[in-house]
């Protein structure tokens, strides 16, 4: 349905604006995605249309670039390093602004579609991202921590990249499909289109995305947050009645 809107848009849009550069038009398949008990993840679908002055699509075609991430929160990251033969946290690191996740699709890969100084700007890529770290590490301790915050993030499928997940249909219309793993964070997403032309951003545009848990899940997490003694409380007596129910079990077997 969110497809069919924005092709209607499409055509009840005038195709003879006075508009020198071309406009996006983007839409996503869900902007509210709930965690339940039995979310495993999720397929979010990213389409849109590019609109062009005059109604016809140049010939020489544009690329697309979508990123979506969110929500950001500080992070601090520890290096573990085997001290008398036992592994301890020897150094660590603050950042103060690191997505909970992160992923671009293109239709190309991005080091043939826009220079370093661009992909900068834009945070185009997991090199490009603005960390913000804290002030006191040496520019190789800053890289090293920050390598080793993005090989985490890989690794629990928080952040990736794909160069040809962006599709496009007759210069016109476009659409890519990016995962949500199960252990997303809840809060505000941004899914960002960018459509590129000769190295250059000629057009954006962004829609919001919200991640919340429902149900007892919710339930759990806001008791966790704002409740903190009392949940705690809770979870131990919980464990005991477990515990205690557990060992009545075993000895009537």
């Amino acid at each position: 349905m969110r497809l069919l809107r924005a092709l209607g848009l499409l055509l009840l849009l005038p195709l003879t604006l006075g508009a020198s550069e071309p406009l996006l038009v983007p839409d996503v398949s869900q902007r509210d995605v709930q965690i339940r008990y039995s979310f495993t993840g999720a397929e979010l679908l990213l389409f849109g249309a590019i609109i062009y002055p005059g109604g016809r699509a140049p010939e020489d075609p544009a690329d697309i670039a979508i990123v979506v991430k969110g929500p950001s929160q500080p992070i601090i990251v520890r290096e573990k390093q085997k001290v008398a033969g036992i592994w301890m946290n020897v150094e660590s690191e603050r950042f103060r602004s690191v997505p909970g996740f992160y992923a671009i699709a293109s239709s190309r890969p991005l080091a043939s579609l826009v220079d370093e100084r661009t992909a900068a700007i834009y945070e185009l890529g997991l090199q490009n991202l603005q960390l913000s770290p804290g002030a006191g590490a040496t520019p190789e301790e800053r890289r090293r921590f920050e390598s080793g915050l993005l090989d985490l993030m890989k690794r629990r499928q928080l952040y990736y990249e794909d160069p040809k997940g962006v599709e496009i249909t007759e210069r016109v219309l476009y659409r890519a499909r990016l995962s949500i793993p199960a252990r997303v964070p809840v809060g505000n997403y941004t899914a960002e289109t960018f459509l590129i032309r000769n190295g250059r951003v000629i057009a954006a545009a962004h829609r919001e995305i919200r991640i919340e848990k429902l149900g007892f899940e919710r339930f759990v997490a806001a008791a966790a947050e704002k409740r903190s003694f009392v949940y705690g409380l809770v979870a131990v007596i919980v464990s005991l009645l477990f515990g205690w129910g557990a060992s009545i079990l075993f000895r009537r077997s």
